[in-house]
């Protein structure tokens, strides 16, 4: 696994992290509590459905009728334990600093905004209809580009098995999400899981929070020119 290498500057309080973090186990420890006939109920009224959203004829509809809400709530539903943890490791791990840099509020954006247009492409990409997409991964990986744009040079942790001990060694950041998006790429066209894991999702999502975090960065840049008079 790898970890984000901390900085030695004070970092400002992060909120919006945490928020995430309580309110991604609350929704999936309130799934997980009631019967199979119930939690099958909310998965389905609560998740993204590919059919519906493939054809863009559809997409005024759905938001007349407050389907597109869905893209939103599914990032709050998860299967089951591995695919919730999973989740919220790297949320920790890029939105942390993520959030220091954009601000709590930017980030909230991002993570809602990019796991609801990562959910919007794995439903036009799917062909199967009516599938049902669950889960925050489109959303993290929006954090996973924002965190690429946001730190370019940046070096993450990574714990390398070296026989019966463990050796911590930093890697260029890039070279490691680099790594992470071409797998996401090839699955999603070969991957062992098609059909069972949205790809397409972490690939949008992925795409969308570089963009975000670019726009973002500008922004900030802009307002601080102005404030000094340049």
């Amino acid at each position: 696994m790898f970890v984000a290498i901390p900085s030695r500057e004070k970092a400002p309080l992060r909120w919006a992290t945490p928020l995430l973090f309580m309110a991604l186990w609350l929704c999936f420890i309130g799934s997980a509590v009631l019967p199979d006939p119930e939690q099958r109920r909310l998965m389905l009224d609560w998740g993204t459905l590919s059919g519906g959203l493939t054809d863009p004829a559809d997409w005024w509809p759905a938001i007349r009728s407050g389907r597109v809400l869905r893209l939103v709530t599914a990032l709050f539903l998860h299967a089951d334990w591995a695919h919730l943890l999973g989740n919220l490791v790297f949320l920790l791990i890029f939105g942390l600093p993520a959030e220091r840099a954009m601000g709590p509020l930017r980030f909230l954006a991002l993570f809602l905004l990019g796991g609801a247009v990562a959910n919007l492409a794995a439903a036009i990409m799917i062909g199967t209809p009516d599938r049902l997409i669950i889960g925050a991964s489109g959303a993290v990986s929006a954090l996973i580009g924002a965190y690429l744009a946001l730190f370019p040079g940046a070096k993450l942790g990574v714990v390398v098995p070296l026989g019966l001990f463990l050796q911590f060694v930093k890697v260029p950041a890039a070279l490691l999400i680099g790594i992470w998006a071409a797998l996401q790429l090839v699955f999603t066209y070969i991957g062992p899981a098609f059909g069972a894991v949205a790809w397409s999702a972490h690939l949008a999502g992925f795409a969308f929070g570089g963009l975000f975090a670019l726009a973002a960065r500008a922004g900030i840049a802009r307002r601080l020119r102005r404030s000094r008079g340049f």
